[in-house]
């Protein structure tokens, strides 16, 4: 056995492949097709015209009497650096990203501690209550509020049953409506990675700062804050991301007053058919997105290693 194992080990050597460059090799190479290759088509899209951007492969540079000409158009780029509305769809995205994922944090932090610390044979079906939603299609459970916060949805018409209201209120397409499905559609995103976090905690730092006089509200702030904080990142990035570039919600919840960047995007690629500034605006919320986060990495690898 010792010496078929070997000559395996012998035989992968040679071929220059081994178990590692296959476990690491095959997600890089998904990642490749799934990600790198659609970025560079919309990348070339972006500094194209209308003419050439149906052929998503078509090359930017051509030889000409003997000289390699390189064409690249910049016009998307700049009317967008030009025109207020693509600056306000990225400042109205960031806005209301940062404030569903606000929420999340201050609705998702006490359930999913609550979780943590309930009974090991609750714990499933607790799990189960915030997996449930995604038992129903996202888009039907969305355009169920549209039932609940119109103008004779359910909502409005229990206050006018309790004597509340006099006249239904105008919930629906404004910040409050969109804010209220950006919360419920993103919350378990945070509840989860929050509730794999604080479920590991260690509760002898508990007992210790107990023992050392901290009270239970300073022992939350200090001990088990900074110890799931690898949760509040995870939790905070898997709504933040997604929310910026949401288009179903805002289409069906929001108004005028809460365009975000997805309906410019939609707008751009089936409305007006201009490819090059649909992928111009693509490219820059990617950016939009990818750079905080290549910051915070960096500052977060800085401080593991003046930890260690």
């Amino acid at each position: 056995m010792k010496n078929t194992a070997t000559n395996s080990d012998q035989a992968s050597r040679k071929s220059g492949l081994s178990g590692r460059h296959w476990v690491i090799g095959v997600p890089y190479l998904w990642l490749i097709l799934v990600f790198l290759i659609p970025f560079l088509i919309v990348l070339k899209l972006s500094v194209t015209d209308m003419s050439e951007a149906s052929s998503p492969f078509g090359s930017l540079s051509h030889f000409e009497n003997g000289i390699l000409q390189i064409k690249i158009r910049l016009a998307s780029y700049a009317f967008i650096a030009e025109d207020k509305l693509y600056l306000f769809t990225y400042l109205n995205s960031v806005k209301f990203a940062l404030l569903t994922t606000v929420l999340c944090l201050f609705i998702g932090y006490p359930f999913a501690y609550f979780m943590a610390r309930a009974k090991a044979e609750w714990r499933p079906m607790l799990m189960m209550l915030v997996m449930l939603p995604f038992w129903t299609s996202f888009l039907l459970r969305i355009y169920a509020w549209k039932g609940i916060l119109g103008s004779t949805g359910l909502l409005n018409q229990f206050l006018l049953w309790l004597g509340v209201i006099d006249t239904p209120l105008a919930m629906m397409h404004t910040s409050f409506s969109l804010a209220l499905g950006m919360v419920y559609g993103y919350l378990p995103f945070m509840i989860l990675p929050l509730y794999a976090s604080l479920v590991k905690l260690d509760q002898r730092y508990l007992e210790a700062a107990a023992d050392l006089g901290a009270t239970p509200w300073k022992t939350f702030w200090l001990v088990t804050i900074p110890l799931s904080k690898s949760g509040i990142i995870a939790g905070s990035m898997l709504v933040f991301i997604p929310c910026i570039g949401e288009y179903t919600i805002p289409e069906l919840l929001g108004g005028p007053e809460t365009l975000m960047i997805g309906r410019v995007l939609w707008d751009e690629f089936f409305i007006n058919d201009d490819w090059p500034m649909a992928s111009a605006v693509t490219i820059v919320m990617l950016v939009l997105i990818l750079l905080p986060m290549a910051i915070f990495n960096k500052y977060q690898a800085k401080q593991e290693e003046g930890r260690i």
